[in-house]
């Protein structure tokens, strides 16, 4: 059992964590026809704009109440009831998501209060779906947010369930580890067992690079308000990485849906559970293609436990994300030389090492000298050049790299492929020359050269 410590440090000297207003407004782009709010100032908005765009290299709609220093103190009502006006007029959206940021939170503006003001102030407001949820920045961090606002989703948009429940029919619930390419992996396994899976939310829709055949000012896909609306009709839920147990609950709660938690869909015994539930719940046997899977995952897993085998690494991550990448590691040999992550998770205790802390990305520059691999996102790349240990990219953001939102990591095919890059990673960095190695050889081909010309003939 690991032992969960928080840093010392006064302050976030290279900062790992990601703030609740960015994963629920993520959380939002995952819905059709919607455009996230930030009730905040206008830099808050700029700067999780500039990250998200960098790491999907796509147009992200995303707005702001543009708080200054006087509604701050006075209220933001007016800002937020003009922000909405003027999307809900330009942009016609099905969908808006408000954020609350640590500048309005501090102040405890009630948002409840407010949404009603404006909806009884403007009933042209009366068929766009309002859902605001609490992400303070100066608490939690990004799964924290992502969970809230599918939460509070579930809470404003989902309906009683009328009529019998529809059996093949499945609520899914992603966590936010999972890219886009994660969420078509599952939905193609889903519909392998003749399953019907409703996604909330659903990246796949609106972040999977497709070039629409006209602009919109808001998101191109997702998850629909009549999905959603009616996710108390399904047979199960399925939520995927701890952080969506909160959302689950609410759901089950609500509609007395049932439902099932899988903290990870990386690694074969994780994927062997997975799979026996979906033959069970659906009636039918595992599909031919996924017992081909599995025989190639297992041969991989074989292939590459030479090059895993006492391998030390250092991970650094969202919490699930965390344990996914370290319990998956474990499983092929190697040892956990370091774990930090962002937030508070139960799973935090049963990472495979001797300790994980909440910390930042200096935490792991201090404690990943003389590993084998450092996991994290683009922002350790300095870190990893630092220490010469090679760096595997994942989760977010990645900005220095191309098709990261497709990178697939779940399901038999998806931890096979993961096998191979990290597993190709450890074999470049122990058998090409680094850059040291390239200079130190030339030095003593040329000492040699020398010796050899200054010998009698």
């Amino acid at each position: 059992m690991a032992k969960v410590t928080n840093s010392s440090k006064q302050c976030m000297v290279n900062p790992l964590r990601l703030s609740q207003p960015l994963g629920a407004a993520l959380a939002f782009l995952g819905m059709d026809r919607c455009l996230p709010l930030l009730h905040g100032a206008q830099g808050c908005t700029s700067f999780g704009l500039v990250l998200l765009v960098r790491h999907f290299r796509e147009s992200i709609p995303l707005q702001t109440t543009a708080m200054t220093e006087v509604s701050t103190v006075m209220g933001g009502v007016e800002n937020l009831e003009q922000a909405i006006l003027n999307i809900a007029k330009r942009a016609n959206p099905a969908l808006i998501g408000i954020c609350t940021t640590g500048t309005t939170e501090v102040r405890g503006d009630d948002l409840n209060a407010f949404l009603a003001i404006i909806r009884a102030r403007h009933p042209e407001l009366d068929s766009v779906q309002l859902v605001h949820v609490s992400t303070p920045d100066f608490s939690g961090a990004f799964q924290d947010g992502w969970a809230h606002a599918v939460t509070r989703m579930i809470e404003e948009i989902v309906e009683l369930p009328a009529g019998l429940r529809e059996p093949r029919r499945v609520n899914v619930l992603p966590g936010s580890h999972l890219t886009v390419g994660d969420i078509d992996e599952l939905r193609e396994i889903f519909e392998a067992f003749n399953l019907i899976p409703v996604f909330l939310p659903d990246l796949s829709g609106s972040l999977d690079g497709h070039i629409p055949e006209e602009f919109l000012p808001t998101t191109l896909g997702g998850s629909t308000i009549d999905d959603v609306r009616t996710m108390g009709n399904a047979a199960w839920t399925i939520a995927i990485g701890a952080q969506m147990r909160g959302a689950a609950i609410t759901l089950e709660h609500r509609t007395g849906v049932p439902y099932r938690l899988f903290e990870r869909l990386t690694g074969l015994s994780s994927c062997d559970e997975f799979m026996e539930f979906l033959s069970r719940v659906s009636g039918a046997s595992v599909p031919r293609r996924y017992c081909r899977q599995r025989g190639q995952l297992v041969d991989a897993m074989l292939d590459g436990h030479f090059f895993f085998g006492g391998k030390s690494v250092s991970v650094a991550a969202e919490p699930d994300l965390l344990w996914t990448m370290t319990s998956w590691l474990h499983e092929m040999g190697c040892e956990i030389q370091s774990a930090v992550t962002t937030t508070m998770s139960p799973l935090l205790e049963e990472i495979p090492t001797a300790e994980v802390v909440l910390g930042d990305l200096e935490d792991i520059e201090n404690t990943a000298a003389g590993a084998d691999l450092i996991i994290a996102s683009s922002q350790a790349r300095q870190t990893a050049e630092r220490l010469n240990v090679p760096l595997f990219r994942i989760g977010l953001p990645i900005f220095d790299r191309l098709g990261t939102a497709h990178q697939t990591t779940v399901g038999y095919r998806g931890t096979r492929d993961l096998i191979f890059s990290v597993g190709n990673l450890l074999i470049s960095a122990t058998h090409e020359p680094t850059p040291q190695t390239w200079a130190t050889a030339s030095a003593e081909s040329s000492q040699s050269s020398t010796e050899h010309l200054s010998l009698p003939s």
